[in-house]
């Protein structure tokens, strides 16, 4: 999977839809959670920055983390001296960083993690008291989303009660869901969640 995202990284921006969920979800976060100068947030499974970038100008700071080299290369070379992401190339289930954060956003990439309640888990524990997470993903589908197929993809989308029950077991609570977009694609609509909750 890792190296599927680093023969994509040089044009991943260039797909309109992914700018396109990436401002959605950004609109639908700053919507709903006051993003505010002393917060350090961590975005989790960053890519290019499309998202994390939207909200660095909002925070102290934002810490993207990924698996692919080549997509934080490409995050990493968007840094100015006025808008900057730091960039880690890590796994957090299994390298926790040494650090905590007021928040965490994620967008489009928990369906490529296999053990969705120990991600969760692995959130709360880089997550301060009272902190967030904000996290996008597909509802359910039926497989025809990714057109270049489904290899690296562990969930078809998720179902949004489901996911509630597995944010709460994890220590979440105030779990909400909101649609930040719906993506069109031959004729089909997919829906793009965003799902808010609080560290307990």
């Amino acid at each position: 999977m890792t190296e599927r995202f680093d023969r994509a990284a040089e044009n991943w921006d260039k797909g309109d839809m992914r700018r396109f969920i990436a401002e959605s979800v950004f609109q639908t976060i700053a919507s709903r959670i006051a993003l505010l100068g002393h917060m350090d947030i961590l975005d989790f499974g960053c890519g290019t920055g499309l998202l994390g970038f939207r909200i660095a100008p909002q925070v102290r700071s934002v810490t993207g983390v990924d698996l692919s080299e080549k997509m934080l290369e490409q995050a990493a070379a968007k840094n100015t001296p006025q808008l900057r992401m730091e960039t880690v190339c890590a796994d957090l289930l299994n390298e926790p960083l040494d650090r905590t954060f007021e928040g965490i956003v994620s967008s489009m990439a928990m369906h490529h993690v296999e053990d969705t309640a120990a991600l969760f888990r692995a959130f709360r524990k880089h997550i301060k008291r009272d902190g967030f997470v904000a996290i996008a993903d597909l509802d359910a589908e039926d497989g025809t989303f990714h057109s270049h197929g489904n290899e690296g993809v562990f969930h078809l989308g998720f179902d949004r009660e489901k996911l509630r029950e597995t944010a709460e077991e994890a220590g979440f609570s105030n779990v909400r869901f909101h649609t930040a977009c719906t993506i069109e694609k031959e004729g089909k609509n997919y829906p793009v969640f965003l799902m808010t909750a609080t560290k307990l």
